[in-house]
């Protein structure tokens, strides 16, 4: 990747493979040539060089992320570039190489969208060969209980299976009576403030390795490490948080007896992380807002990894000139149906006396009647039938 780069006045150009790698990727982009080719030539260029060479190959990939997660380009290589990353995985060592795992999958959840299923374990299926080695049998010379030692680290055989806790009552029995020894020598030994501050924050990470030396030589140096304490009783919190867990089954389900004593364990883990330092209130506070969170991406799987993208609602264009339709009413008009629906609700409200009704014809007439007998005296300007509010046509 960096033949070819030449330094003038200060400036460094490009190597002559990423401006090739540059030029398909430009050809492919203005689909010039088929979408996968880039890809293609990314996945060989991995797989004939030297893992020194493979962080450059990949250093380019990083860079053109976002022109290689366009959909037009994403489509056509999205496998590709999920075997490339894979077969690189394999190659690396999980001991070693941690910043380079760690960029490559940082890389696939970047590029993939957060809802592809290839990414998200659906089966939960746990990696139980990831086996932590110890001693079985005593050196000479050692200055510790070497049974706290080979039952501290029998531990881990749980931490990598979980599941196997609930299915065999005798393995919960072995983890919690184990747990109880290794939490009652955390309480016999408590750290003080000054060793918590001797292990900066800044050495740490730049010693940090994936898993811990399990030499029983260094068991007494462990125990006195606070960092070591704090993932061993973080291992605890996320295997509570696991076996609390609603099942998908009935039988999954934990016994009332194993979730009094899960309860009883996690209060005494709290209570030894918040004792550890330095600052170790905060840094349980952090810890349970992230197995909060945790849950929202259990429940998110269980119901079947459901697509977080919604597509917006289409809304309906009104034409121009369009007449809005009106609306029909039961008995002709609003009023009508209303007074019908009121009578429905009230069938005495037909023979209540009270209601303003049409009155009988000889009611109606009466007036008049009156109006034309001579022996009234009612002059003719003053009769009902002038009056066009009661009998007007």
């Amino acid at each position: 990747m960096q033949y070819g780069q030449s330094i003038d006045d200060g400036e460094t150009t490009q190597g002559h493979i990423p401006r090739l790698l540059d030029i398909v990727l430009y050809l492919c982009e203005n689909e010039h040539i088929e979408g996968g080719m880039i890809f293609q030539l990314l996945e060989d260029l991995t797989e004939m060089s030297t893992m020194r060479n493979c962080k450059d190959v990949f250093g380019y990939i990083e860079s053109k992320q976002d022109i290689l997660g366009k959909p037009e380009l994403f489509a056509r290589g999205k496998l590709v570039m999920l075997r490339t990353c894979n077969q690189l995985l394999r190659r690396l060592s999980k001991a070693n190489d941690v910043v380079f795992c760690g960029r490559i999958l940082m890389f696939l959840a970047h590029f993939f969208p957060l809802s592809e299923r290839s990414a998200v374990n659906i089966k939960g299926v746990f990696n139980t060969s990831n086996e932590t080695k110890y001693e079985k049998d005593p050196p000479d010379g050692i200055s510790i209980d070497f049974n706290f030692y080979k039952t501290f680290w029998s531990l881990q055989e749980h931490f990598c299976n979980p599941p196997s806790l609930t299915l065999a009552p005798t393995k919960w029995k072995k983890f919690t009576s184990g747990l109880m020894v290794v939490l009652n020598t955390f309480e016999a030994q408590p750290l003080s403030d000054e060793e918590g501050d001797a292990n900066s924050l800044e050495e740490e990470a730049a010693n940090f390795s994936i898993k811990y030396l399990t030499s029983s030589k260094l068991m007494g140096l462990e125990l006195k490490d606070p960092s070591f304490r704090r993932h061993i009783l973080v291992q605890c919190l996320i295997l509570f948080d696991y076996l609390k867990a609603p099942g998908t089954s009935e039988t999954d389900l934990p016994s009332d007896s194993m979730k009094e004593e899960i309860k009883s364990c996690e209060e005494r883990v709290k209570k030894l992380l918040e004792m550890t330092p330095p600052k170790g209130e905060n840094f349980l506070h952090k810890i349970e807002h992230i197995l909060e969170r945790e849950k929202n991406w259990v429940w998110w799987k269980r119901d079947g990894c459901p697509p977080f993208e919604k597509q917006p609602a289409e809304k309906k264009a009104v034409q121009e000139g369009a007449k809005k339709r009106r609306p029909r009413w039961r008995m002709g008009n609003k009023e009508l149906s209303q007074l019908w629906k009121w009578a429905d609700q009230n069938p005495n409200a037909l023979t209540d006396p009270q209601r303003v009704r049409t009155p009988a014809i000889t009611d109606y007439w009466k007036p008049l009647a009156d109006d034309m007998d001579p022996a009234a005296g009612i002059e003719a300007e003053y009769h009902h039938k002038n009056n066009r509010v009661s009998f007007g046509s």
